[in-house]
């Protein structure tokens, strides 16, 4: 490995593990556009799954008790994705991914960009366990399909006036449960082989401690100021996701 190689390693894992420790998602989308630059797509994919679910155990830590008060909320979500995952791959041998993602990337950029100008956001207050079920099983479709788990879960989440650890209970072990299977899937294909796994060597304790500094932020934020973070990612998302497929 080479010191540009190495750099480029280390940026892309400091920058994702930083973003999973503030708002308990977002590895991908701020890890990959440094680890693209030096390796192949497939790889790039695996380091940043392992580095998600990884730095995700961290947050998840941080919010185990808020899991086991609302475990049938996180259920709601995480077992129609599980349901969602296969079909997503399906959906993918008849749209082109490319073009799937572009639909979701406007729709994360009109969605994060309405929100962010609204001096009050909308309160969801009541219970909605079929919207939660379908935003979770929508969010494993597109996870099989394009990678893209956590936008749905992401944005329905934004809207619900949950405190910032119930929020973070769903979308923080849904992640890590999406692409911890993710890995697993790969793992299985064979793409962990010697220069994968020296990448994660390296990679790995970068991105642990990064999570860290992304916990800590997280701890003083108002529950008010975790929503608003994550419509502006989402909105950011969206603008990410949108230049990657056109460039």
């Amino acid at each position: 490995m080479t010191s540009e190689i190495a750099l480029y390693v280390i940026a892309g894992a400091a920058a994702g593990g930083l973003i999973n420790g503030l708002a308990g998602f977002g590895t991908a989308l701020f890890a990959l556009g440094f680890f693209l630059n030096v390796m192949p797509p497939v790889q790039a994919v695996a380091v940043v799954v392992v580095l998600s679910a990884l730095t995700g155990l961290q947050g998840v830590w941080i919010v185990r008790h808020a899991i086991g008060a609302n475990k049938r909320r996180l259920a709601r979500f995480l077992v129609p994705a599980l349901i969602g995952i296969p079909l997503g791959v399906l959906v993918l041998s008849v749209i082109e991914a490319r073009s799937l993602k572009l639909v979701i990337a406007a729709f994360l950029i009109l969605y994060g960009g309405y929100f962010s100008l609204r001096a009050r956001l909308p309160r969801f207050e009541r219970p909605t366990p079929v919207w939660d079920m379908l935003v979770g099983f929508l969010g494993g479709v597109l996870g099989g399909a394009a990678s893209l788990s956590g936008a749905l879960p992401m944005m329905w989440c934004a809207l619900r006036p949950w405190p910032r650890h119930e929020t973070r209970a769903v979308l923080q072990p849904f992640n890590v449960a999406v692409l911890g299977l993710t890995a697993g899937l790969l793992a299985l294909q064979g793409v962990y082989g010697r220069e994968t796994l020296v990448h994660l060597a390296l990679a790995i304790p970068v991105s642990i401690v990064s999570a860290q500094g992304g916990i800590m932020i997280f701890r003083r934020l108002s529950d008010d100021a975790f929503r608003r973070l994550l419509i502006a990612l989402t909105f950011v998302s969206g603008t990410v996701l949108m230049l990657r497929e056109l460039l």
